[in-house]
C-alpha cells in the first residue's frame, strides 16, 4: 500500500486537535488506516532581522500513515484530514461543483489529429482565485507526484500539467510534432532546447530518465501551446518555465494529458477536489472545453456524484450486523458518502437507501464497496463473531490431502521437502535435460523479465536439480523430494493448460542409489494400499527411454495399465549441466490418478 507522509503540525491544525501518539494511531485505525511510522525531517528557516539575515534548521515530526491503494483521495493532507474530520463529524460533506464562468470566457483546448499517434486525450480545470502558502502548494506538488507513480503507472497512462494562467492566453492548442520543430525554455533552465536536446539533455537526470522512453522512439512529441504558441508543456516530461506556479499564483490552469480517458478523468477529479478549498470559492472549479479531433467538444472536470441505491437488509446480513436505516445513513455520511433514507417501507422498517458517491471516491464501482464503508465506520471490531447459518461442512481438497499425508510419510522416509519455483528458464526443462522438445507443452512467459523465469515448469526435476546444485557441499547423501504442481498446455481447457499435482524424489550421493528409490516407490504404492503386479488394480516397472536417463537405467511406472512416471538413473550429461558431479536416482509420478 501506499504511503504518505504528512507533518504532524500542519495536520494537527488541519484537524483542529493535537492527539498524542497513541491517540492519532487509534484514530486512524478506527478509519482505516495504519500510522506505519513517525519520523523526524530537518527544515532550513531563515529568519531576517532589520537587515540581517539568520538561518538555522528545525525538526519536524513526520507522520508516515499506509493508505489503501485505491483511495487517491487520501494521498495527501488535504484530503486526509478532510476524510477524517467527516468521519468524526466536525465537518459537513462539501458539495463539488464544475462551473462554466459567467463573466469571462471559458478556457478551451483543441486538439489536433496528430496526438492519436502518441497520446490522444486531454482534459483540463481552473482553480480560479487560488490562495498558495508554502505549505500547501508543496503538497500541491507532492499529490501530483505521487498521482504520477501509481495512479497514472510513473507517467504511462496519464501525465499532470499545472500552469499560471495569467502568463497564457487561450485558447490552447494540443498537438504532436516532430521533435526538432518544438522549441522551448523547460522548467528551471535558463535558455531554450529542441525536443531533440531535452532528450539529451535529461538523459542523465535522475528525476526525469525513466519518463523518456514514453515517448522517446514516437515519431512525434506531444506538446501543448498557448494562442501565442508559447509551449505550456511537452507531455509527459517537462513543463515550460515560461507559464511555472508560484506562491502568487492565483489562477491555476490543470491539463491531463493521456492514453486513458477514464484514468485522466479520474486524476483530474482528484487533483480538483483536494486543492479547490483553497480557492475564493471553496470546493468550486472552473470548466475547460476540449475541441477533440473528430470536432466533438467536451466539458471537464465532470465531477459527476454516482447515484445508487442500497439495501439496509443485505447490508445487515452481509455484515452481520442489525443496524437501523438512519443509523446505516449516519455511518455512511461518516465515510464522505452523503447518503438519504428513501421513502417506502417494508416490515415496518425503511429497506432502502439512496447514496450519491463524491467524485472524490472512484473506487466505489458496486454496491459491496459501499457496504466495505459502512463496515469500516461501524468499526470490524464490534461486528460480532457469529457461527454461519449454513449445514455446509468444511472438508479439505482430496487432492491436497493426499498430497499433505504423502509429505509426512516421504519425511519420515529419510526425505528432505524442497519448494521450488514454478517458473524456469527454457533450458532447465530442455537442453540440460537432453530433451529437444522439452518446451513443447510449456505454457511461455509473454514477456519474462529474466531468462530464469520463462517458462512454466514442466517437470520438478530441473528444481530438485537445481536445489542440489545449491546445496552440494551439504554431508552425503543429499535426498530430497517435492510434491507440487507443474503446467502443462491442454487444448481442451478454456485457459489453454491445466496443473498436474507430481511427486518427485531424487537421491544424490556417491552410487546413484537406484534401489533407494525403488524402495520409496514400493513404499508410495504401500501407503496408497495398490499391490505389485500387472493386474489390472496393480502396479509394476517397464524398461523405457528417455534422454535425460542413462540407456538402460529408465523404467515407467505403470499404475492400473497405465503409464504415470518415470524413475531411473539420470544420463551424466544432465548430471553435469547441473553443475553436479555424483550420480544421482530419481523418481517422478503424478499422484493425481490415485484420487
Amino acid at each position: 500500500m501506499p504511503t504518505v507522509g504528512v507533518n504532524r503540525d500542519l495536520l494537527f491544525s488541519a484537524l483542529e486537535c493535537t492527539y498524542t501518539e497513541d491517540e492519532f494511531n487509534s484514530l486512524c485505525f478506527e478509519f482505516g488506516l495504519e500510522l506505519d511510522e513517525v519520523t523526524t525531517e530537518k527544515q532550513m528557516i531563515s529568519k531576517e532581522q532589520g537587515e540581517e539575515k539568520s538561518e538555522g534548521a528545525s525538526e519536524d515530526i513526520i507522520y508516515r500513515i499506509e493508505i489503501p491503494a485505491n483511495r487517491y483521495d487520501l494521498l495527501c493532507l488535504e484530503g486526509l484530514a478532510r476524510a477524517l474530520l467527516i468521519f468524526q463529524g466536525k465537518m459537513k460533506i462539501p458539495h463539488y461543483k464544475a462551473v462554466t464562468p459567467a463573466s469571462r470566457h471559458t478556457q478551451k483546448i483543441l486538439v489536433k489529429p496528430a496526438t492519436a499517434q502518441v497520446r490522444p486525450y486531454v482534459v483540463g480545470a481552473v482553480l480560479r482565485d487560488i490562495t498558495f502558502t508554502r505549505d500547501n502548494y508543496k503538497s500541491f506538488i507532492d499529490l501530483q507526484d505521487k498521482l504520477h507513480q501509481n495512479l497514472c503507472r510513473r507517467r504511462a497512462l496519464v501525465a499532470i500539467g499545472t500552469h499560471d494562467l495569467d502568463t497564457l492566453t487561450g485558447p490552447f492548442t494540443y498537438d504532436a510534432q516532430v521533435p526538432k520543430e518544438i522549441r522551448f525554455k523547460p522548467l528551471n533552465e535558463m535558455k531554450e532546447y529542441t525536443a531533440e536536446e531535452l532528450m539529451e539533455l535529461y538523459s542523465t537526470d535522475s528525476h526525469l530518465k525513466p519518463y523518456l522512453q514514453i515517448i522517446k522512439d514516437k515519431p512525434v512529441y506531444p506538446v501543448i501551446y498557448d494562442q501565442n504558441r508559447v509551449v505550456l508543456s511537452m507531455p509527459p516530461i517537462i513543463n515550460g518555465d515560461h507559464s511555472k506556479i508560484t506562491l502568487e499564483t492565483k489562477n491555476v490552469l490543470i491539463e491531463c494529458t493521456a492514453v486513458d480517458l477514464y484514468k485522466a478523468k479520474v486524476v483530474l477529479d482528484t487533483l480538483v477536489c483536494m486543492f479547490s478549498q483553497y480557492c475564493k470559492e471553496p470546493f468550486t472549479v472552473e470548466r475547460v472545453e476540449v475541441t477533440q479531433a473528430n470536432g466533438r467538444k467536451s466539458v471537464y472536470p465532470e465531477l459527476i456524484y454516482q447515484q445508487a441505491v442500497v439495501s439496509v437488509s443485505e447490508i445487515n446480513k452481509s455484515l452481520g450486523i442489525d443496524e437501523s436505516s438512519a443509523s446505516v445513513v449516519e455511518l455512511l455520511n461518516k465515510m464522505s458518502i452523503h447518503s438519504t433514507i428513501v421513502e417506502g417501507k417494508k416490515g415496518g422498517q425503511t429497506s432502502k437507501i439512496s447514496v450519491a458517491v463524491p467524485p472524490t471516491r472512484h473506487d466505489i464501482i458496486h454496491p459491496c464497496d459501499i457496504m466495505e464503508d459502512v463496515a469500516i465506520a461501524y468499526g470490524y471490531n464490534n461486528i460480532k463473531m457469529s457461527i454461519p447459518h449454513t449445514v455446509t461442512i468444511a472438508e479439505q481438497c482430496p487432492l491436497n490431502k493426499l498430497t499433505d499425508q504423502l509429505r509426512v510419510e516421504l519425511s519420515q522416509s529419510g526425505f528432505t521437502e524442497a519448494l521450488t519455483f514454478t517458473l524456469c528458464s527454457k533450458e532447465d526443462i530442455s537442453d540440460k535435460l537432453r530433451r529437444t522438445n522439452g518446451t513443447s507443452e510449456a505454457v511461455h512467459i509473454a514477456n519474462p523479465k529474466t531468462i530464469e523465469f520463462q517458462v512454466a515448469r514442466t517437470t520438478l526435476m530441473s528444481g530438485l536439480l537445481k536445489t542440489l546444485q545449491a546445496n552440494k557441499k551439504m554431508p552425503l547423501p543429499l535426498k530430497l523430494f517435492e510434491i507440487s504442481d507443474v503446467v502443462l498446455k491442454d487444448n481442451t481447457r478454456d485457459v489453454g493448460a491445466r496443473n498436474e499435482r507430481r511427486l518427485c524424489a531424487v537421491n544424490y550421493n556417491k552410487s546413484p542409489g537406484f534401489e533407494i528409490i525403488h524402495g520409496l516407490l514400493d513404499r508410495i504404492m504401500q501407503l496408497l494400499e495398490i499391490s505389485y503386479g500387472k493386474e489390472k488394480e496393480g502396479y509394476f516397472i517397464r524398461t523405457a527411454e528417455d534422454p535425460a536417463f542413462f540407456p538402460g537405467r529408465c523404467a515407467d511406472v505403470v499404475v492400473r495399465g497405465k503409464a504415470i512416471g518415470k524413475l531411473g538413473v539420470l544420463h551424466p550429461e544432465v548430471v553435469t549441466a547441473f553443475d553436479l558431479s555424483l550420480p544421482c536416482a530419481v523418481l517422478e509420478i503424478n499422484i493425481q490418478p490415485f484420487l
